[in-house]
């Protein structure tokens, strides 16, 4: 909050917004306004609710202070900006953004709210330091519903590809320290985005569909077609990094793209193939030289941390939990669940770092420190060695089961 205080220009919002970011980091079966109000200690949910639709604060420089307390807390070398969009089941038609529409989450096309997040990951940890809510066509020129939802004027209709490309632009021109950009489909085939990443300097591994044409000194060829013609040797077996249950072991292979020695840099197809299935995945990269593969792999590895951050943002944050409206509420309700999220990162990596190697524990998670902050801050708090009892138990079974996944794993037959 020390980082936020100069937000606020009256106490009582501010106060408010301190209790509300307890709330979202506590042990709740639900958060929204009515259950942060009485955990809280509030009489009734109005300080919250007023806090989100008419306080005078301003949540995009709020953004701003959660990434620059990203950056400074989780930053490394070799950082990477992810960028990826999540879904909200939601009924009616009156909510911000919400139509029959598709939506990851679900699968399939339902009534839903679709945002755009953008999230920083280093060696360290990850955590978000963006947010674009999307607005769908049939909202960016429907005045009636924009005026019940409180949509600015200036907000037009937006791709997903360009909500994406003004947030990793913002991160930059803050002087955000990434060295790589990493998306999946959605971004990939967005040309502009690509375009503005080369002219940055920026490296970047982007999904691409099987249908996506590369330019080969041949001629332009299909993604699928240029993997179909390459022989065994060309595929490596490579880490894309590790998972819970062992490391995830792809076939990789790199064909160079667009040789024309009139754009500076380095370009690639990059083609993933499942050990089993055989299914292929593929990725348009970018580097301002040359870089081995097992770079751009660990890159792409990257990418899924945004999953990551989407499960405990929403399991332990209430990212999607809100029940809020208009446009302002949203974006409020957001960027606070993004500090909760953000808080929880940095207690973790740096607990990481004090705890050191622990080869019979399991590293501290996100959701352990969540519960040790929730024991040992109750009013009816049991006893701290209670508490890292119960802690040291979780993570030495967590360690057992990690042993034994990543030990059938290098006995399974290859």
């Amino acid at each position: 909050m020390g980082h936020l205080a100069c937000r606020f220009t009256r106490v009582e919002p501010r106060r408010t917004a301190r209790a509300m970011l307890l709330g979202l980091l506590a042990e709740l079966p639900r958060k929204n306004c009515w259950t942060l109000a009485e955990h809280a200690g509030h009489a009734t949910p109005d300080a919250m609710q007023h806090l989100l639709s008419r306080a005078s604060w301003d949540a995009d420089a709020v953004r701003d202070d959660l990434r620059r307390y990203v950056t400074a807390r989780l930053a490394g070398a070799g950082a990477v900006l992810v960028v990826d969009e999540t879904g909200d089941l939601k009924k009616g038609t009156r909510t911000a953004g919400v139509q029959r529409q598709y939506t990851g989450t679900a699968g399939r096309i339902e009534n839903s709210q679709v945002a755009v997040f953008l999230a920083y990951a280093a060696d360290a940890g990850h955590a978000f330091i963006d947010r674009e809510l999307y607005l769908p066509h049939v909202w960016a020129g429907d005045d009636q519903r924009r005026h019940d939802a409180r949509v600015p004027a200036d907000r037009a209709f937006a791709t997903k590809g360009e909500l994406a490309r003004r947030m990793i632009a913002r991160a930059l021109d803050a002087g955000t320290q990434a060295e790589w950009v990493a998306a999946d489909e959605v971004y990939g085939q967005y040309p502009a985005l690509r375009r503005e990443l080369e002219e940055r300097g920026v490296g970047y591994v982007l999904a691409v569909a099987a249908s996506h044409r590369v330019a080969l000194p041949i001629g332009a060829r299909r993604a699928d077609q240029v993997a179909a013609a390459l022989p065994q040797r060309a595929w490596q077996r490579l880490s894309a990094g590790a998972g819970a249950k062992g490391h995830r072991l792809y076939d990789w292979a790199l064909v160079d793209t667009d040789r024309r020695t009139d754009r500076p840099g380095c370009r690639w197809l990059l083609i993933r193939r499942n050990r089993r299935t055989r299914e292929l995945a593929f990725y348009r990269c970018y580097a301002p030289g040359p870089v081995p593969v097992a770079a751009l792999v660990k890159v792409a590895g990257r990418r899924w941390t945004i999953e990551e951050a989407f499960q405990a943002g929403k399991g332990l944050c209430g990212l999607d939990q809100h029940q809020v409206r208009t446009w302002r509420s949203w974006y409020r309700w957001t960027t606070l669940a993004m500090l909760a999220h953000a808080f929880l990162a940095a207690v973790t990596t740096a607990e990481r770092a004090r705890l050191g190697d622990q080869p019979d524990l399991a590293p501290i998670t996100l959701a352990e420190v969540q519960r040790l902050l929730t024991r040992m801050t109750s009013r009816t708090a049991p006893d701290p060695a209670h508490c890292l009892h119960w802690s040291h138990w979780r993570r030495r079974h967590q360690a057992r089961a990690r042993t034994c996944h990543y030990q059938r794993q290098s006995t399974r037959k290859r």
